[in-house]
């Protein structure tokens, strides 16, 4: 037989581990959510530049060009 006062310490225990679980979930998900924001705020406008400048490199040199400077 348990000790019904070992019991309870289990019980506690195992309702903490459970709490702990839950807390480390929710920031996995938070750190999962700011990674994926941060790569769409920060990455893919880094990566749409290096298209756009030489681009817009193109279409400078050749106003200029036609100016005749």
């Amino acid at each position: 037989m348990i000790d019904p006062e070992l019991l309870a310490k289990l019980e506690e225990i195992s309702a903490k581990a459970d709490a702990a679980y839950r807390a480390a979930e929710s920031t996995r998900k938070y750190l999962f959510w700011t990674g994926v924001v941060t790569v769409a705020l920060i990455v893919l406008p880094l990566i749409g530049l290096t298209f756009a400048i030489p681009s817009f490199i193109n279409s400078y040199t050749t106003t200029l060009t036609g100016v005749g400077l």
